[in-house]
């Protein structure tokens, strides 16, 4: 019972191996899209890092998080967001050009929003664009079920924090203009 064939012996290799190799094709997508998602919103934060000492002084609601929450909520959004756009890939590749096209807009708009809110201090436009990224990242969730649940959820607490940023615009925009 304990013993194996001489076959098996030269085959547990090469299937530990194979198995080996699987998971770490599987790395490189979840590196890959976690990395361009946190590029995404890092690019953003550092080309509006001066609005966002400015916003410091703007009277703002009263459930406006301190800054340091903030950037630990998108840190862990963006990384959400990577693994399930990872997942969606790995499930099928195929559904990733209709799935993505979503993704890459909310990307796009997360860079955008920053730059309109922070630096630009164009409040009004940057609630726009957050209109826009909350039906996108619907769509995201929409799309992405068919191709992997778990990646579908992964994308609601994203929806929900815009739902939050949104209104934090409104009353940042009714408060100051």
């Amino acid at each position: 019972m304990g013993r194996i064939s001489r076959q098996e012996s030269i085959d547990r290799p090469k299937t530990v191996y194979n198995s080996l190799m699987k998971q770490k094709s599987n790395f490189w997508p979840y590196a890959a899209f976690i990395l361009l998602s946190l590029l995404v919103g890092g690019l953003a934060a550092l080309v509006s890092m001066d609005g966002m000492r400015r916003f410091q002084d703007l009277q703002q609601s009263a459930l406006t998080p301190p800054p340091l929450i903030f950037s630990l909520v998108w840190t862990v959004l963006y990384i959400l967001m990577g693994v399930s756009a990872a997942l969606v890939y790995l499930a099928d590749p195929r559904g990733l050009k209709e799935a993505h096209i979503y993704y890459g807009g909310t990307l796009l708009l997360n860079f955008l929003w920053p730059l309109l809110f922070f630096a630009l201090e164009l409040r009004l436009a940057a609630l726009v664009v957050l209109l826009v990224m909350i039906v996108l990242a619907i769509g995201v969730v929409l799309r992405y079920r068919p191709w992997s649940v778990p990646a579908s959820n992964l994308q609601l607490p994203y929806t929900l924090w815009l739902f939050f940023a949104c209104y934090l615009n409104l009353v940042t925009y009714q408060l100051n203009g």
